[in-house]
């Protein structure tokens, strides 16, 4: 049903909002809770989805150390349709017992005897039924949808047949439906064997270790009693074992228990405090604006998983999302964001927390070098290969492309690389092969340059943007003598109004773009992209490749690229990587590395868009 599937939440509000306007059942109506309830089931998992998504929090506690693809992700995608179920079959039990909204608000030996249901039968009967799921019919007609997701959390543990959540209805009823049938229910006790039902539930899906196995050394029969994330995960990946809802007990009972659950959760348990897998490759990314912000894997997955574009429920959350912002610049330190891995390597993306807009306050520039000098250290430290610089990271006026870095500490292991010969060998791979002439604004930036001397080469005309007469000559010297005539200065926009192909590398106001010729294209290298004022022209992306087939684990968008897409400079960064190069690739472009650079990337997988 899409989003039109909330629209089954309607009588259940409708029923809310007439007792309230009527006084119909004024203060007896259940519909207020139940309601209540759903809002803060889906909050109990998707906070449990942001902390197994901190991976600069949880990184060493990870079960498995795959991540989660955008086949999974969508295939949970509708991962709450048990809490609307469970809310309407709730709504229909109120509607037969309507005394149900006479319930006391609270009663605590309601707690103690929906405790003793749970434990007594609830927890047998999952036992029973799990087990009855894992033959071979059930299996393979109900079960297999809940285990084909390859890596557990929070969200996999609602993503089940309808089947199976009928029985989930079930054994989360009979606990609420006993105590209340002998006296002792209460809205108070509703409200916690649900959430603390989700709540173990999302712990056990979590993926993230984060019970001690000192807990169990010091009291063992503990063991049997509680589950943990480890314990579930191996039911994941030997399906004849660990069957329990939250009690091993059952288990042990029914002689089903992985005989290496406790060996495996206390070497789990025993790395939470160690230093982690390394990874092989960084790229070093960090926030555009506030709104971006809310685009990281650890906020709503769903967001993160699509290219980030506005959306109206982002307004809402500026507010917060800005009180954050100042933390973080008030005190902060770069942390993991994401990865995937490609060939048995592990890429990872971490963030300085600053926002673009920090990148242009003159007083910012020492701290904000401060801390990408002390990602290079650690990577550094860690032993990382290559590190990769995005976008304002190699700002030139910053830090120099990352030659302030790599001169202050000569003997870094870990390669610092700008990534800017693949993104300029992009932008020249997209310019038509028949192209005579080109605009070029941004002509003396690093890029800029790059791309001038390499055109003049292919005899292409370039008219170059640039009000300074002698950065000009600096870089027309730079190109052979007889490409030289090939390269002209031009200070206004108006001087390209007949050429078709623009090149941007700074901002164009409207008035500047409506210099250009109908049926322009506008190839850019600015950072944010330009506003598309022209509707008889069109505007290309950021320069940008396609990761290869064979990576793992990819579940984000980086920013406003489609899936499996990355900027020009993370692509770049990877293939510097994978062939091994042993510079660093910082400061200016080398163009004669240009159509090496390109091929590399072709012959690795990576495809242009």
């Amino acid at each position: 049903m899409g989003t039109e599937q909330y629209l089954l939440y309607g009588p259940l509000l409708a029923e809310f909002v007439s007792s309230k306007i009527w006084e119909v059942n004024s203060g007896q109506s259940l519909s207020k809770h139940i309601l209540a309830i759903c809002v803060l089931r889906v909050l109990v998992y998707q906070l449990w989805s942001s902390y197994t998504n901190m991976l600069f929090l949880t990184r060493n506690r990870r079960v498995s150390q795959d991540g989660i693809d955008f086949k999974q992700i969508d295939s949970e995608w509708d991962w709450d349709n048990f809490i609307i179920l469970q809310a309407l079959v709730a709504s229909m039990v109120y509607l037969i017992f309507p005394s149900l909204a006479n319930l006391p608000l609270w009663d605590l030996k309601g707690i103690f005897y929906c405790l003793v249901f749970h434990m007594g039968l609830s927890e047998p009967l999952y036992y029973c039924l799990h087990r009855l799921l894992h033959t071979s019919y059930l299996f393979s007609h109900y079960h297999w949808l809940h285990h084909g997701s390859k890596v557990t959390n929070p969200f996999t543990a609602g993503h089940a047949t309808f089947l199976e959540q009928l029985i989930l209805c079930v054994i989360i009823g009979i606990p609420i439906i006993g105590t209340t049938l002998i006296g002792y229910g209460s809205i108070g006790m509703l409200y916690t064997h649900v959430l603390v039902f989700d709540f173990f539930r999302c712990l056990g899906h979590s993926n993230i270790e984060i019970i001690p196995h000192r807990l169990f050394d010091n009291f063992p029969l503990l063991r049997y009693v509680i589950f943990t994330p480890t314990y579930h995960s191996i039911h994941h990946t030997d399906m004849g074992t660990n069957f329990c809802l939250f009690m091993p007990l059952y288990d042990a009972l029914g002689k089903t228990i992985n005989n290496f659950s406790w060996d495996i959760h206390r070497d789990i348990s025993s790395n939470a405090g160690k230093k982690g897998r390394a990874p092989h490759f960084v790229f070093l990314a960090h926030v555009v604006d506030v709104m971006s912000a809310l685009h990281s894997p650890f906020v709503f997955r769903s967001f993160n998983s699509t290219p980030f574009m506005i959306r109206p429920f982002l307004i809402a959350m500026w507010p917060g999302t800005f009180l954050v912002m100042l933390a973080m610049w008030a005190k902060s330190k770069t942390f993991s964001f994401s990865f995937y891995n490609l060939r048995g390597n592990l890429y990872e993306t971490w963030v300085v927390p600053r926002f673009g807009f920090q990148y242009f306050l003159p007083f910012a520039t020492e701290g904000i070098n401060k801390h990408i000098e002390e990602a290079i250290l650690r990577a550094d430290r860690l032993g990382v290969k290559v590190i990769s610089l995005a976008a304002l990271n190699k700002n030139e006026a910053l830090n120099g492309g990352g030659t302030l870095f790599v001169n202050k500490h000569p003997n870094l292991k870990v390669r610092v690389v700008h990534g800017n010969t693949l993104t300029a060998a992009v932008i020249l791979n997209e310019i038509p092969q028949d192209a005579k002439e080109v605009f070029l604004s941004g002509a003396t930036s690093k890029l800029g340059r790059a791309i001038t001397l390499y055109l003049a080469r292919r005899k292409v005309r370039v008219l170059m943007l640039t009000q300074s007469t002698e950065r000009f000559r600096t870089i027309q010297k730079e190109a052979p003598e007889d490409c030289r005539q090939f390269l002209v200065q031009v200070t206004k926009c108006q001087a390209a109004k007949h050429c078709k192909t623009w090149i941007m590398g700074k901002w164009a106001t409207p008035r500047e773009q409506s210099w250009a010729p109908p049926g322009t294209h506008f190839h850019q290298f600015v950072v944010p992209p330009m506003i598309q004022f022209r509707r008889d022209c069109t505007y290309g992306k950021l320069a940008a490749m396609r990761l290869p087939d064979d990576v793992e684990g990819l579940g984000s968008c980086e920013y406003t690229m489609e899936r499996g897409v990355v900027h020009a400079c993370h692509a770049g960064g990877v293939v510097h990587f994978l062939e091994g190069w042993s510079h660093n690739e910082v400061g200016a472009i080398d163009v004669q590395r240009i159509d090496m650079v390109w091929e590399a990337a072709l012959r690795h997988g990576f495809r242009p868009l």
